[in-house]
């Protein structure tokens, strides 16, 4: 990252398309009758849009670079946090959902892991440490749901996750 103003920028798409992507699986999930993993994906999704509003607020009064979609440059062929899409088949179970949910967060995670391991710009570290941070959490309480499933455990109503800083 050159400038906070591109990270900006990678950070707001990238939630953009987490939160895109969560409502399409929680509507996979609400149709194939999976409530519990549907409501995770639902929060995901709303946390995602709590992040994207964080970001843009952060943005600001800054320059924030216009980009096509294709002009971002991800590590695969989209951003790290848009979960496999072949999430939405309504015919898919728990433990494929959660694990597509999962792997999601996990790139999303070493997406700003990477920046911060990277840059040099201490404002984009700040930021990125935040970002971080956030995900971080999303991963161990997606980790937490996987242990309870395996378990045989009956799912938690709610996510222990917090809103964004």
């Amino acid at each position: 990252m050159d400038s906070v103003e591109e990270f900006l920028a990678y950070s707001i798409k990238l939630e953009q398309e987490a939160t895109l992507r969560f409502a399409q699986l929680a509507d996979a999930m609400d149709g194939a009758g999976n409530r519990e993993v549907g409501k995770l994906f639902r929060q995901l999704s709303d946390y995602s849009r709590l992040h994207m509003g964080d970001a843009m607020a952060r943005a600001g009064y800054r320059d924030i670079p216009k980009k096509a979609p294709g002009d971002f440059e991800w590590p695969d062929l989209e951003s790290p946090e848009a979960a496999a899409i072949w999430g939405t088949d309504p015919m898919i179970g728990r433990e494929q959902a959660l694990e597509i949910a999962l792997d999601a967060e996990m790139r999303g995670y070493q997406f700003y892991k990477h920046v911060y391991d990277t840059t040099t710009d201490p404002e984009i570290k700040v930021l990125a440490k935040e970002f971080v941070a956030e995900e971080e959490e999303h991963v161990a309480e997606l980790k937490r749901w996987m242990a309870l499933h395996k378990a045989g455990e009956t799912l938690p109503e709610e996510t222990n996750l917090t809103a964004p800083h």
